[in-house]
């Protein structure tokens, strides 16, 4: 089926004299019949990763173990697909063979009977269960190879370098989505994931919340029309990529993951397509030109193996006109806003916890008043509660959540499509 990718570029594209800074939101849009359903050799693959270690006694793994039953009835006949207790190690639940099973109507029912006699024991090594699902799925020829890790705790049973090596030996094999139930998860290590493997990352406080999450999860996964999607970026000569970075559904750095296609054009992965919207904010550093002198930027397309969609310019015009030059983009404007947010309340959560009052009363002070002029309600009532919370630990986790969740409030729609901010 065809692709039907459409492309929008919102920026201020005049400069000040000898101005070299240009930003660019880049909101692309997957739509129309091409994406309306899965290409019928779109073949999916998945393994789906649950905490069994002791930390998931009671109702997080009653919970966790209907979500993953829920997961497994979504599946459609004939997705390849297995299911990984993950704890200090990880153990294969079904199919016991070693490779995918196919779903049917029998093995579906199996491997619930199987996921329903789950016990928890050991630690959490988050690391060996994405070792797990990146050989399961290395044998599948799936076109989408996809992975759903959940987890209530921290990755206490191996090294920060050996989950980045971990991640690194993943990259580019699968998609990962992750979820942190409870309180007691590391909001960093589920970015990480995502970041690394192109996938989302969220918190839930409630397990309940689990069942309902997971069937929307894979419900979109079965709805996938288009895998492995590139943006391609071409910029002229004496120009430079500061960054690239997906600031919606989540924030992701591309950065440093660009493929060179020829010496001026850059492929970044995306991971897998269906009808859905993604932002991304590209920060360029260009060579100034005289005033009333323009360029083009940076062209923009994406492509799926042979297909190409659209091009679309960025581009930068120099002015000595101070109105023209100082007038911010909204959209650029608010991402970089909710980037600001996530880092200073890490920080301000992170020095409040070493016992730095004064420099994490700054930090999270500053992320407030980010938060009042961008519009994040729900981000300013968080942050009102953190001065008097008691349990920094758990606060840190749950606050860290909020920034996770921070690309679900679409407010910067609000201006286009009139539509009122979300709490």
């Amino acid at each position: 089926m065809p692709l039907d990718f459409q492309i929008q570029v919102d920026q201020n594209e005049y400069l000040p004299a000898d101005g070299t800074l240009m930003d660019a939101v880049i909101s692309v849009t997957a739509s129309g019949d091409g994406l309306a359903a899965p290409a019928a050799d779109l073949t999916v693959a998945q393994v789906i990763m649950i905490d069994c270690s002791g930390s998931m006694e009671g109702a997080k793994l009653v919970e966790a173990k209907r979500a993953v039953k829920v997961a497994i009835n979504e599946l459609r006949n004939g997705v390849k697909f297995a299911i990984v207790a993950g704890s200090s190690g990880a153990r294969l639940v079904y199919p016991l063979e070693g490779q995918l099973a196919v779903a049917s109507g029998q093995t579906r029912q199996v491997a619930a009977k199987a996921v329903g006699r789950l016990r928890v024991e050991g630690g959490t090594a988050i690391g060996s269960w994405l070792e797990a699902a990146s050989r399961l799925l290395s044998g599948s020829d799936a076109k989408v190879k996809h992975g759903l890790l959940l987890t209530d705790g921290q990755n206490e049973h191996e090294s920060d370098r050996e989950f980045a090596q971990t991640l690194r030996a993943c990259e580019g094999g699968f998609v990962c989505d992750s979820r942190g139930v409870g309180t007691g998860w590391s909001a960093t290590t589920l970015d990480q994931i995502a970041t690394a493997l192109l996938g989302s990352a969220k918190g839930l406080l409630d397990p309940a919340e689990l069942a309902a999450d997971f069937r929307e999860i894979n419900e979109t996964l079965m709805g996938r029309a288009t895998a492995d999607v590139g943006l391609r970026l071409w910029t002229p000569a004496h120009a430079r990529v500061r960054f690239l970075k997906q600031v919606f559904p989540r924030i992701s750095d591309l950065t440093g993951r660009g493929v060179e296609i020829s010496p001026r054009v850059q492929e970044y992965p995306t991971g897998h397509w269906g009808a859905e919207t993604r932002d991304y904010h590209l920060s360029m550093e260009v060579q100034p030109g005289a005033v009333g002198e323009g360029m083009v930027a940076a062209r923009i397309r994406m492509v799926a193996g042979a297909q190409e969609s659209e091009e679309h310019r960025v581009r930068a015009k120099w002015t000595e006109d101070l109105k023209l030059s100082t007038r911010i983009s909204p959209q650029v404007a608010h991402f970089t806003g909710q980037a600001d947010i996530a880092e200073l309340v890490e920080d301000g959560l992170t020095a409040k916890a070493a016992g730095d009052n004064a420099r994490a009363t700054a930090k999270l002070q500053k992320a407030r008043e980010i938060a009042v002029e961008t519009g994040n309600t729900h981000v300013v009532k968080r942050l009102d509660n953190i001065s008097g919370a008691k349990n920094v630990k758990a606060d840190m986790a749950h606050a860290m959540g909020e920034m996770l969740k921070l690309d679900t409030k679409r407010t910067h729609r609000k201006e286009a499509t009139g539509d009122a901010d979300l709490p």
